[in-house]
Protein backbone atom coordinates (compact mmCIF):
# COMPACT_ATOMS: atom_id res chain seq x y z
CA UNK A 1 0.00 0.00 0.00
CA UNK A 2 1.42 3.29 -0.85
CA UNK A 3 2.78 6.07 1.87
CA UNK A 4 -0.05 8.79 -0.09
CA UNK A 5 -2.67 6.34 0.44
CA UNK A 6 -2.25 6.62 4.14
CA UNK A 7 -1.18 10.02 4.74
CA UNK A 8 -4.77 10.92 3.01
CA UNK A 9 -5.94 8.40 5.57
CA UNK A 10 -4.49 10.61 7.74
CA UNK A 11 -5.68 13.35 7.25
CA UNK A 12 -9.72 12.09 6.72
CA UNK A 13 -9.33 10.87 10.11
CA UNK A 14 -8.31 13.76 11.58
CA UNK A 15 -10.66 15.43 10.03
CA UNK A 16 -13.34 13.36 10.92
CA UNK A 17 -12.10 13.07 14.61
CA UNK A 18 -11.91 17.08 14.96
CA UNK A 19 -15.74 17.24 14.43
CA UNK A 20 -16.44 14.08 16.47
CA UNK A 21 -14.59 16.48 19.22
CA UNK A 22 -16.16 19.28 18.77
CA UNK A 23 -19.78 18.43 18.94
CA UNK A 24 -20.54 19.02 22.99
CA UNK A 25 -18.97 20.44 25.99
CA UNK A 26 -18.38 23.94 26.37
CA UNK A 27 -17.15 26.19 23.51
CA UNK A 28 -13.65 26.43 25.37
CA UNK A 29 -13.26 22.89 25.43
CA UNK A 30 -14.60 22.32 22.10
CA UNK A 31 -12.10 24.45 21.15
CA UNK A 32 -9.44 22.67 22.95
CA UNK A 33 -9.99 19.64 21.81
CA UNK A 34 -10.21 20.28 18.14
CA UNK A 35 -6.52 21.70 18.39
CA UNK A 36 -5.59 18.65 19.91
CA UNK A 37 -6.49 16.70 17.23
CA UNK A 38 -5.26 18.95 14.85
CA UNK A 39 -2.07 19.03 16.43
CA UNK A 40 -1.83 14.92 16.31
CA UNK A 41 -3.35 14.96 13.04
CA UNK A 42 -0.08 17.23 12.06
CA UNK A 43 2.63 15.12 13.54
CA UNK A 44 1.42 11.90 12.46
CA UNK A 45 1.10 13.13 8.98
CA UNK A 46 4.79 14.78 9.26
CA UNK A 47 5.82 11.39 10.45
CA UNK A 48 4.39 8.79 8.26
CA UNK A 49 6.10 11.35 5.71
CA UNK A 50 10.17 11.22 7.03
CA UNK A 51 9.80 7.82 9.23
CA UNK A 52 10.43 4.73 7.65
CA UNK A 53 11.34 1.15 9.38
CA UNK A 54 9.79 -0.64 11.89
CA UNK A 55 9.42 2.06 14.50
CA UNK A 56 7.59 3.83 12.10
CA UNK A 57 5.67 0.46 11.05
CA UNK A 58 4.83 -0.17 14.53
CA UNK A 59 3.53 3.59 15.15
CA UNK A 60 0.93 3.10 12.81
CA UNK A 61 -0.32 0.40 13.46
CA UNK A 62 -0.50 1.60 17.52
CA UNK A 63 -2.94 4.45 16.05
CA UNK A 64 -5.18 2.65 14.23
CA UNK A 65 -5.92 0.39 16.87
CA UNK A 66 -6.73 3.43 19.27
CA UNK A 67 -8.96 5.16 16.54
CA UNK A 68 -10.61 2.48 15.11
CA UNK A 69 -12.76 1.55 17.94
CA UNK A 70 -13.19 5.67 18.31
CA UNK A 71 -14.74 5.66 14.50
CA UNK A 72 -17.03 2.19 15.27
CA UNK A 73 -18.19 3.44 18.24
CA UNK A 74 -19.08 7.05 17.34
CA UNK A 75 -20.53 5.92 13.57
CA UNK A 76 -22.32 2.54 13.96
CA UNK A 77 -24.50 3.91 16.64
CA UNK A 78 -25.15 6.94 15.46
CA UNK A 79 -25.85 5.54 11.45
CA UNK A 80 -28.13 2.66 13.25
CA UNK A 81 -30.32 5.44 15.19
CA UNK A 82 -29.95 8.42 12.81
CA UNK A 83 -29.12 7.40 9.20
CA UNK A 84 -26.78 9.34 7.28
CA UNK A 85 -25.93 12.33 9.96
CA UNK A 86 -22.80 14.18 10.44
CA UNK A 87 -21.70 11.98 13.03
CA UNK A 88 -22.51 8.76 11.57
CA UNK A 89 -20.43 10.27 8.09
CA UNK A 90 -17.35 11.32 10.67
CA UNK A 91 -17.36 7.58 12.39
CA UNK A 92 -17.24 5.89 9.19
CA UNK A 93 -14.60 7.97 7.97
CA UNK A 94 -12.45 7.64 10.91
CA UNK A 95 -13.06 3.75 10.62
CA UNK A 96 -12.35 3.41 6.88
CA UNK A 97 -9.50 5.84 7.37
CA UNK A 98 -7.89 3.13 10.48
CA UNK A 99 -8.58 0.44 8.21
CA UNK A 100 -6.28 1.81 5.56
CA UNK A 101 -3.85 2.99 7.92
CA UNK A 102 -4.25 -1.06 9.11
CA UNK A 103 -3.64 -2.05 5.74
CA UNK A 104 -0.84 0.29 5.53
CA UNK A 105 1.38 -0.62 8.87
CA UNK A 106 0.90 -4.35 7.84
CA UNK A 107 2.32 -3.93 4.55
CA UNK A 108 5.23 -2.81 6.04
CA UNK A 109 5.57 -5.16 8.76
CA UNK A 110 6.29 -7.42 6.53
CA UNK A 111 8.34 -5.74 4.60
CA UNK A 112 10.47 -4.66 7.44
CA UNK A 113 10.59 -7.83 8.99
CA UNK A 114 11.50 -11.50 8.73
CA UNK A 115 8.37 -13.53 8.96
CA UNK A 116 9.44 -15.08 11.87
CA UNK A 117 8.99 -11.71 13.39
CA UNK A 118 6.14 -11.00 11.17
CA UNK A 119 3.81 -13.64 12.12
CA UNK A 120 3.75 -12.65 16.18
CA UNK A 121 3.40 -9.41 15.72
CA UNK A 122 0.44 -9.40 13.08
CA UNK A 123 -1.28 -12.15 15.23
CA UNK A 124 -0.73 -9.83 18.48
CA UNK A 125 -2.13 -7.02 16.84
CA UNK A 126 -4.81 -8.89 15.85
CA UNK A 127 -5.40 -9.99 19.00
CA UNK A 128 -4.92 -6.12 20.84
CA UNK A 129 -7.35 -4.36 18.13
CA UNK A 130 -9.98 -7.24 18.73
CA UNK A 131 -9.64 -5.84 22.74
CA UNK A 132 -9.78 -2.89 21.85
CA UNK A 133 -12.66 -3.07 18.99
CA UNK A 134 -14.76 -4.29 21.69
CA UNK A 135 -13.49 -2.67 25.12
CA UNK A 136 -12.77 0.61 24.08
CA UNK A 137 -15.78 0.62 20.83
CA UNK A 138 -18.05 -0.17 23.65
CA UNK A 139 -17.31 2.86 26.14
CA UNK A 140 -17.17 5.16 22.97
CA UNK A 141 -21.02 4.23 21.98
CA UNK A 142 -21.93 4.23 25.74
CA UNK A 143 -20.74 7.56 26.27
CA UNK A 144 -21.68 8.91 22.58
CA UNK A 145 -25.36 8.15 22.75
CA UNK A 146 -27.46 9.98 20.05
CA UNK A 147 -30.19 11.24 21.11
CA UNK A 148 -33.66 9.78 20.95
CA UNK A 149 -37.09 11.38 20.37
CA UNK A 150 -40.19 11.80 22.14
CA UNK A 151 -42.42 10.96 19.72
CA UNK A 152 -46.52 11.52 19.29
CA UNK A 153 -47.52 9.34 21.64
CA UNK A 154 -48.77 10.45 25.25
CA UNK A 155 -50.42 9.27 28.42
CA UNK A 156 -53.69 11.20 27.01
CA UNK A 157 -53.38 8.64 23.65
CA UNK A 158 -54.23 6.07 26.30
CA UNK A 159 -57.08 8.09 28.20
CA UNK A 160 -54.64 9.04 31.59
CA UNK A 161 -54.83 12.66 32.69
CA UNK A 162 -51.73 13.97 32.86
CA UNK A 163 -49.85 16.92 32.79
CA UNK A 164 -46.29 17.96 31.27
CA UNK A 165 -43.73 18.76 33.62
CA UNK A 166 -39.83 19.52 33.85
CA UNK A 167 -37.78 19.21 37.46
CA UNK A 168 -33.78 19.69 38.46
CA UNK A 169 -31.87 16.59 38.80
CA UNK A 170 -30.19 16.54 41.76
CA UNK A 171 -26.78 17.93 40.28
CA UNK A 172 -29.37 20.48 38.19
CA UNK A 173 -29.87 19.13 34.97
CA UNK A 174 -33.02 20.12 33.73
CA UNK A 175 -35.66 16.67 32.89
CA UNK A 176 -38.38 16.71 30.69
CA UNK A 177 -41.53 14.30 31.45
CA UNK A 178 -45.40 13.59 32.16
CA UNK A 179 -46.95 12.98 35.30
CA UNK A 180 -50.09 11.76 36.13
CA UNK A 181 -51.57 12.46 39.26
CA UNK A 182 -51.76 9.71 42.38
CA UNK A 183 -55.51 8.47 43.13
CA UNK A 184 -54.17 6.02 46.31
CA UNK A 185 -51.71 8.20 47.70
CA UNK A 186 -48.37 6.71 46.75
CA UNK A 187 -46.48 7.02 43.79
CA UNK A 188 -43.63 5.68 40.78
CA UNK A 189 -40.99 6.72 38.78
CA UNK A 190 -41.56 4.68 35.80
CA UNK A 191 -37.73 4.66 34.05
CA UNK A 192 -37.04 4.08 30.64
CA UNK A 193 -33.92 1.92 28.70
CA UNK A 194 -31.10 3.03 26.91
CA UNK A 195 -31.25 4.58 23.66
CA UNK A 196 -35.62 5.04 24.24
CA UNK A 197 -37.47 7.60 26.32
CA UNK A 198 -40.86 8.01 28.51
CA UNK A 199 -43.16 7.17 25.14
CA UNK A 200 -41.33 3.73 25.50
CA UNK A 201 -42.94 2.65 28.50
CA UNK A 202 -46.72 3.98 28.23
CA UNK A 203 -48.10 0.94 28.33
CA UNK A 204 -46.48 0.31 31.86
CA UNK A 205 -47.79 3.30 33.34
CA UNK A 206 -51.58 2.92 31.43
CA UNK A 207 -51.28 -0.45 33.92
CA UNK A 208 -49.95 1.18 37.25
CA UNK A 209 -51.97 4.36 37.06
CA UNK A 210 -55.53 2.44 36.42
CA UNK A 211 -54.14 0.75 39.66
CA UNK A 212 -54.65 4.22 41.39
CA UNK A 213 -50.77 4.83 41.44
CA UNK A 214 -49.02 7.94 40.84
CA UNK A 215 -46.96 7.95 37.42
CA UNK A 216 -43.75 10.09 37.08
CA UNK A 217 -42.93 9.03 33.61
CA UNK A 218 -39.45 10.90 32.38
CA UNK A 219 -36.80 11.54 29.36
CA UNK A 220 -33.40 9.98 31.21
CA UNK A 221 -31.00 13.00 30.58
CA UNK A 222 -29.44 13.36 27.18
CA UNK A 223 -33.06 11.63 25.73
CA UNK A 224 -36.05 12.92 24.42
CA UNK A 225 -36.59 16.36 25.69
CA UNK A 226 -34.09 16.14 29.05
CA UNK A 227 -30.97 18.51 29.24
CA UNK A 228 -27.76 16.86 29.52
CA UNK A 229 -25.61 14.20 28.14
CA UNK A 230 -26.74 10.27 27.27
CA UNK A 231 -24.69 7.86 29.14
CA UNK A 232 -25.80 4.03 28.68
CA UNK A 233 -24.96 2.66 31.59
CA UNK A 234 -27.04 5.00 33.44
CA UNK A 235 -24.38 6.17 36.15
CA UNK A 236 -26.23 9.60 36.15
CA UNK A 237 -29.12 7.59 37.71
CA UNK A 238 -28.46 8.64 41.58
CA UNK A 239 -28.80 12.50 40.59
CA UNK A 240 -31.58 11.93 37.95
CA UNK A 241 -33.81 9.66 40.13
CA UNK A 242 -33.41 11.98 43.09
CA UNK A 243 -34.71 14.86 41.85
CA UNK A 244 -37.62 12.98 40.14
CA UNK A 245 -38.38 11.12 44.26
CA UNK A 246 -38.18 14.97 44.93
CA UNK A 247 -40.74 15.67 42.45
CA UNK A 248 -43.03 13.40 44.02
CA UNK A 249 -42.60 14.48 47.46
CA UNK A 250 -43.72 18.13 46.06
CA UNK A 251 -46.89 16.62 44.96
CA UNK A 252 -49.49 17.28 48.02
CA UNK A 253 -51.68 13.69 47.04
CA UNK A 254 -48.61 11.79 47.55
CA UNK A 255 -47.39 10.13 50.51
CA UNK A 256 -43.88 10.87 51.37
CA UNK A 257 -43.51 7.62 52.93
CA UNK A 258 -44.88 5.52 49.34
CA UNK A 259 -42.88 6.14 46.65
CA UNK A 260 -41.29 3.39 44.68
CA UNK A 261 -39.77 3.40 41.33
CA UNK A 262 -40.42 0.98 38.40
CA UNK A 263 -37.61 0.22 35.43
CA UNK A 264 -36.77 -1.35 32.37
CA UNK A 265 -33.15 -2.34 31.91
CA UNK A 266 -31.06 0.77 32.19
CA UNK A 267 -33.79 2.38 34.30
CA UNK A 268 -34.33 -0.63 36.63
CA UNK A 269 -30.49 -0.79 37.06
CA UNK A 270 -30.70 2.80 37.89
CA UNK A 271 -33.56 2.29 40.35
CA UNK A 272 -31.61 -0.60 42.25
CA UNK A 273 -28.27 1.97 42.29
CA UNK A 274 -31.05 4.60 43.60
CA UNK A 275 -32.05 2.50 46.24
CA UNK A 276 -28.51 3.06 47.90
CA UNK A 277 -28.61 6.50 48.00
CA UNK A 278 -32.03 8.11 47.49
CA UNK A 279 -33.75 7.88 51.05
CA UNK A 280 -37.12 8.51 49.77
CA UNK A 281 -37.89 5.37 47.62
CA UNK A 282 -39.58 2.85 49.23
CA UNK A 283 -38.85 0.17 46.85
CA UNK A 284 -38.30 -1.22 43.37
CA UNK A 285 -39.25 -3.16 40.29
CA UNK A 286 -36.16 -4.03 38.33
CA UNK A 287 -36.77 -5.31 34.78
CA UNK A 288 -34.24 -6.63 32.41
CA UNK A 289 -31.36 -5.37 34.76
CA UNK A 290 -27.87 -6.96 35.11
CA UNK A 291 -25.00 -4.62 35.33
CA UNK A 292 -23.70 -1.31 34.86
CA UNK A 293 -20.17 -1.72 36.68
CA UNK A 294 -17.62 -4.65 35.86
CA UNK A 295 -18.53 -5.84 39.65
CA UNK A 296 -22.28 -6.43 38.18
CA UNK A 297 -20.57 -9.45 36.47
CA UNK A 298 -18.67 -10.98 38.58
CA UNK A 299 -20.91 -13.97 38.81
CA UNK A 300 -19.33 -15.07 35.36
CA UNK A 301 -16.38 -16.94 36.24
CA UNK A 302 -18.44 -19.53 38.67
CA UNK A 303 -20.80 -20.01 35.55
CA UNK A 304 -18.43 -20.46 32.78
CA UNK A 305 -14.74 -20.87 34.51
CA UNK A 306 -11.55 -19.81 32.50
CA UNK A 307 -14.18 -18.18 29.72
CA UNK A 308 -16.19 -16.14 32.34
CA UNK A 309 -12.91 -15.03 34.21
CA UNK A 310 -11.50 -13.63 31.04
CA UNK A 311 -14.93 -11.86 29.73
CA UNK A 312 -14.60 -10.67 33.34
CA UNK A 313 -11.31 -8.95 32.88
CA UNK A 314 -12.76 -7.90 29.50
CA UNK A 315 -15.61 -6.21 31.33
CA UNK A 316 -12.80 -4.04 33.92
CA UNK A 317 -11.10 -2.98 30.85
CA UNK A 318 -15.07 -1.42 29.33
CA UNK A 319 -15.53 0.00 32.13
CA UNK A 320 -12.05 1.62 32.75
CA UNK A 321 -12.18 3.13 29.82
CA UNK A 322 -15.74 4.53 30.43
CA UNK A 323 -14.57 5.88 33.65
CA UNK A 324 -11.93 8.33 31.54
CA UNK A 325 -14.38 8.82 28.83
CA UNK A 326 -17.57 10.22 31.26
CA UNK A 327 -17.68 12.81 34.09
CA UNK A 328 -20.45 10.77 36.06
CA UNK A 329 -19.27 9.22 38.98
CA UNK A 330 -18.23 5.37 38.34
CA UNK A 331 -21.49 3.89 40.65
CA UNK A 332 -21.39 0.88 43.23
CA UNK A 333 -22.66 -2.17 42.10
CA UNK A 334 -26.16 -3.53 42.10
CA UNK A 335 -25.42 -6.71 44.04
CA UNK A 336 -23.95 -3.83 46.59
CA UNK A 337 -26.94 -1.97 46.04
CA UNK A 338 -29.71 -3.97 47.29
CA UNK A 339 -27.58 -4.81 50.34
CA UNK A 340 -27.05 -1.44 51.15
CA UNK A 341 -30.72 -0.43 50.31
CA UNK A 342 -32.51 -3.45 52.27
CA UNK A 343 -34.86 -3.82 54.04
CA UNK A 344 -36.46 -1.76 51.46
CA UNK A 345 -37.50 -4.80 48.52
CA UNK A 346 -36.45 -5.50 45.18
CA UNK A 347 -38.47 -7.32 42.52
CA UNK A 348 -36.17 -8.49 39.70
CA UNK A 349 -37.74 -9.30 36.06
CA UNK A 350 -35.85 -11.71 33.80
CA UNK A 351 -36.24 -12.36 30.73
CA UNK A 352 -36.56 -16.40 30.11
CA UNK A 353 -34.92 -16.03 26.61
CA UNK A 354 -31.92 -14.14 28.04
CA UNK A 355 -30.47 -16.47 30.49
CA UNK A 356 -27.88 -13.69 31.57
CA UNK A 357 -30.79 -11.77 32.40
CA UNK A 358 -31.38 -14.94 35.64
CA UNK A 359 -27.65 -15.42 36.43
CA UNK A 360 -27.21 -11.77 36.77
CA UNK A 361 -30.64 -11.89 38.95
CA UNK A 362 -29.46 -14.67 41.33
CA UNK A 363 -26.33 -12.69 42.21
CA UNK A 364 -27.59 -9.70 42.69
CA UNK A 365 -30.34 -11.86 44.90
CA UNK A 366 -27.47 -13.32 46.65
CA UNK A 367 -26.19 -9.99 48.25
CA UNK A 368 -29.56 -9.52 50.41
CA UNK A 369 -32.00 -12.91 49.64
CA UNK A 370 -34.83 -11.51 52.01
CA UNK A 371 -35.44 -7.99 50.30
CA UNK A 372 -35.14 -9.39 46.69
CA UNK A 373 -37.31 -11.01 45.26
CA UNK A 374 -36.60 -13.01 41.35
CA UNK A 375 -39.39 -13.89 38.62
CA UNK A 376 -38.07 -15.34 36.13
CA UNK A 377 -40.19 -14.62 32.55
CA UNK A 378 -40.72 -17.86 30.51
CA UNK A 379 -41.14 -16.77 26.60
CA UNK A 380 -39.62 -13.63 27.20
CA UNK A 381 -37.06 -11.45 25.71
CA UNK A 382 -35.76 -8.50 27.34
CA UNK A 383 -38.50 -6.24 28.69
CA UNK A 384 -41.08 -7.84 27.33
CA UNK A 385 -43.04 -9.10 30.08
CA UNK A 386 -45.41 -7.04 30.29
CA UNK A 387 -46.43 -7.51 26.30
CA UNK A 388 -46.07 -11.29 27.17
CA UNK A 389 -47.54 -12.04 30.17
CA UNK A 390 -49.97 -8.65 30.97
CA UNK A 391 -51.97 -10.28 33.41
CA UNK A 392 -49.03 -11.69 35.71
CA UNK A 393 -47.04 -8.58 35.21
CA UNK A 394 -49.63 -6.84 36.63
CA UNK A 395 -50.83 -9.10 39.30
CA UNK A 396 -46.91 -9.60 40.05
CA UNK A 397 -45.98 -6.54 39.91
CA UNK A 398 -49.06 -4.35 41.65
CA UNK A 399 -49.05 -6.95 44.42
CA UNK A 400 -45.76 -6.28 45.13
CA UNK A 401 -45.86 -2.33 45.32
CA UNK A 402 -49.12 -2.52 47.62
CA UNK A 403 -47.73 -4.67 49.91
CA UNK A 404 -44.53 -2.67 50.12
CA UNK A 405 -46.27 0.76 49.99
CA UNK A 406 -48.94 -0.14 52.17
CA UNK A 407 -49.98 2.70 54.74
CA UNK A 408 -49.19 0.54 57.38
CA UNK A 409 -45.78 -0.50 56.60
CA UNK A 410 -44.95 3.49 55.63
Amino acid sequence: MKRGAAQIAVVAIGVGMTIIVSTDGSPLWQVVRALLVVAATGAAWRAMAHSTGLLGTLLVLASAAIVLPVGIGIGAPHLAKNGVCVLAICGLVVTVGSVVLVGFGLVGLWRNTRHRIAVPTTMAFGLVSLILVWSLGQAVAATNVPRSSVGSATPAVAGLDHRDVEFPASDGTPLAGWYVPSRNGAAVVLLHGAGSTRSNVLDHAVVLARRGYGVLLYDARGHGDSGGRAMDFGWYGDDDIAGAVSFLLQQTEVDDRRIAAVGMSMGGEQAIGALATVDGLRAVVAEGATNRVAADKAWQSDEFGFRGALSEQLDRLTYTFVDLLTEAGRPISLHDAVRVGAPRPVLLIAAGEVPDEARAGRYIQSASPSSVALWVVPGTSHTGALATHPAEWEARVVAFLDDALASNNA
